[in-house]
C-alpha cells in the first residue's frame, strides 16, 4: 500500500509540473488558446457560408455542427497526443531529461503523470473553446446523447495516449528532427480520419486507411451520439473498437518506449539537443 501511494504522488508531482510549466509560457498559452478559437471559428463559419458560397438552400445548422464536432474532437485528440508525444521535447528543452530519467521514478508512474495532465489540459481547451463558439452560433443539442459522447470521447483518449507514448520515441531517438516527425504522424491521422468530411469522399485506395486511424471511431461515435442521437447501447460498438485499440496501443507504446529509452541511454542520445 505505501508504495501505492508513493507511485501516486509521484505521478501526481509530474502533473504539477506540468501545470507550473504552464503557468510559466502563459503568454504563448493565451496565443495558442487564442489561434485554436479562431481556427474553430473559422471552420465553424464555413458551415454558415455555404449556402450563400453554392446559392443552394442546406441545412446550415446541421452542416455548422458537423464541423465543429469534428473541429473540437480533433482540437481535444491533438492536443492529449502532442502533450504525450512532446514528453522528451519538453524535457530537453527544459534542460531536466537526464534528472528526470535518471530519477528513482519508473516510466510507468512518468508516463501515467504526464497523461493525467494531458487529459485534464485537453478537456478544459476544449470547454473554452466551445463556451466561445457558443456565443457565435445557436446550437441546437437537445437531441444529443451527451453522457454517450462522453463516453465515445474518454475511449478514443486511450488510444490516443498509446500512439502518443509510440510517436514520443521519435523525439527520443532523432533529437534533431524527432518533434517534427510527430507532427508528420499527426498530420496524416487529420487527413484520413474524416475530420472535417466524410471518408467516403477520400479516393477509393485511401478509404481502407481510415480505418486503421482511432480518431475515425471517436468521430464516427461522436457524430452518432450528438448529431443523430444514438443511444448509449449502439455506440458501444465505436466504444469496444477504441478500448481495444488502447488496451493493445498503451503497453506497446510503454514496451516500445522502454526499448528506445534504454538504446538512448546506451548510445548516449539521451541528453543531445537539436
Amino acid at each position: 500500500m505505501a508504495q501505492l501511494v508513493h507511485e501516486i504522488r509521484a505521478s501526481y508531482a509530474f502533473v504539477e509540473r506540468n501545470f507550473n510549466l504552464t503557468k510559466r509560457y502563459w503568454g504563448w498559452e493565451i496565443v495558442w488558446l487564442i489561434y485554436s478559437i479562431a481556427n474553430a471559428l473559422s471552420i465553424t463559419f464555413i458551415g454558415a457560408g455555404t449556402e450563400e458560397v453554392t446559392g443552394q438552400r442546406i441545412d446550415a445548422a446541421h452542416l455548422i455542427l458537423y464541423l465543429l464536432v469534428g473541429t473540437l474532437v480533433w482540437h481535444y485528440l491533438s492536443v492529449v497526443f502532442d502533450q504525450v508525444s512532446e514528453l522528451i521535447a519538453w524535457e530537453r528543452w527544459e534542460g531536466t531529461i537526464e534528472y528526470t530519467f535518471m530519477a528513482p521514478v519508473s516510466r510507468l508512474t512518468h508516463m501515467v503523470g504526464q497523461t493525467l495532465f494531458s487529459l485534464v489540459y485537453g478537456l478544459f481547451h476544449t470547454a473554452v473553446i466551445l463556451s466561445v463558439v457558443a456565443l457565435f452560433f445557436r446550437l441546437d443539442l437537445s437531441g444529443a446523447n451527451l453522457l454517450g459522447g462522453v463516453m465515445v470521447l474518454l475511449s478514443g483518449s486511450l488510444s490516443f495516449i498509446g500512439l502518443g507514448m509510440v510517436a514520443s520515441v521519435l523525439p527520443l531517438l532523432f533529437p534533431e528532427r524527432g518533434a517534427q516527425m510527430t507532427h508528420v504522424i499527426q498530420a496524416g491521422l487529420l487527413l484520413i480520419s474524416g475530420v472535417y468530411f466524410p471518408v467516403s469522399v477520400l479516393p477509393r485506395w485511401m478509404q481502407p486507411l481510415t480505418r486503421l486511424s482511432p480518431a475515425t471511431y471517436v468521430l464516427e461515435g461522436m457524430r452518432a451520439a450528438l448529431l443523430d442521437g444514438a443511444s448509449t447501447a449502439g455506440l458501444f460498438v465505436y466504444v469496444g473498437r477504441l478500448l481495444a485499440i488502447g488496451v493493445a496501443a498503451i503497453p506497446a507504446g510503454l514496451f516500445i518506449f522502454r526499448r528506445a529509452e534504454l538504446y538512448a541511454k546506451r548510445t548516449g542520445k539521451l541528453k543531445r539537443s537539436g
